[in-house]
């Protein structure tokens, strides 16, 4: 009886990831393919394989596809004095705050909102002068490639950046934050959906709307009639009468309500504020 041909070990996935490497990697997509089949075989987890994707896409991902836009930016200006500084941050919820002199194109600095716990004491009002707060600013341009950006922040040890389009205008900012979500995806914080709420009242006639909603759930809490073959979520409602996928930050009114992107992808729309239209009546409260 003849003996079964031993298999070559170089034959595999392992011999030609190992082939593949050594010869030198022509295409991305070459590697990502040999990475999925081992995933298939159970010898890399999914999560890792998912980082894997999230880490090599990055050099596709300029500054511009992750920013929030320049309109969406919480800054404080140059002149305000305490009393206007400290609600403004409270209310945003941030940590960083870019510092403008005149218009938001005069970024001087950034401001850190627990520098500011020293300037809050009794009697620190009246002696406050910003100046003594000010961080240096960091500014990338629009088409900076992320995993470029993300060897800056480690470098220079910056959490934020300004960035800049061509003609030298502020175009947004952009968070150490926002680069390593490309990585390892959502890093929750305070405009994140609970897990068991698609919609959630956040005070004033606001509301948190997750991206996939169904919306006749939508339509039943609002009570809207949107209704169209062409979608079946909030998210696609925004994506049909934008045209396209959104960028973070970017809002667009449909009948009495607006619709602010507050979290997106290149691929989709994960949450939403939503909100009365100038001149709307108020949205009812949360059942």
């Amino acid at each position: 009886m003849a003996k079964a041909k031993a298999k070559d070990p170089g034959s595999g996935w392992r011999g030609r990831l190992t082939r593949t490497l050594a010869g030198g990697l022509k295409e991305r997509a070459q590697l990502l393919e040999l990475l999925r089949e081992a995933t298939k075989r159970g010898l890399l987890d999914a999560d890792a394989m998912a980082m894997v994707e999230g880490a090599l896409t990055m050099a596709e991902l300029q500054a511009r596809d992750v920013m929030v836009a320049r309109s969406e930016m919480v800054c404080i200006r140059r002149e305000d004095p305490l009393s206007r500084i400290l609600p403004a941050v409270v209310d945003s919820g941030h940590s960083r705050f870019p510092v403008v002199d005149g218009d938001r194109d005069d970024v001087v600095g950034m401001l850190l909102a627990k520098d500011l716990l020293r300037a809050a004491g009794s009697g620190a009002a009246a002696k406050f002068d910003i100046r003594e707060f000010l961080r240096p600013v960091m500014f990338v341009p629009e088409a900076k490639r992320l995993d470029v950006l993300l060897k800056e922040f480690r470098a220079n040890r910056n959490h934020i950046a300004i960035v800049v389009d061509e003609y030298g205008g502020v175009a947004g900012l952009v968070t150490i934050e926002d680069v390593i979500e490309q990585i390892i995806g959502e890093i929750e914080d305070e405009f994140d959906v609970e897990d068991d709420q698609n919609i959630r009242a956040d005070g004033d006639g606001l509301f948190m709307v997750r991206g996939a909603t169904r919306i006749a759930e939508f339509n039943e809490h609002f009570g809207t009639s949107f209704d169209d073959p062409g979608f079946d979520t909030v998210a696609g409602l925004v994506m049909q009468r934008l045209g396209r996928v959104p960028r973070r930050g970017e809002s667009v009114i449909i009948g009495n309500h607006e619709f602010r992107v507050l979290r997106t992808d290149r691929r989709r729309i994960d949450s939403l504020r939503v909100s009365p239209a100038r001149g709307a009546p108020a949205a009812p409260a949360a059942p």
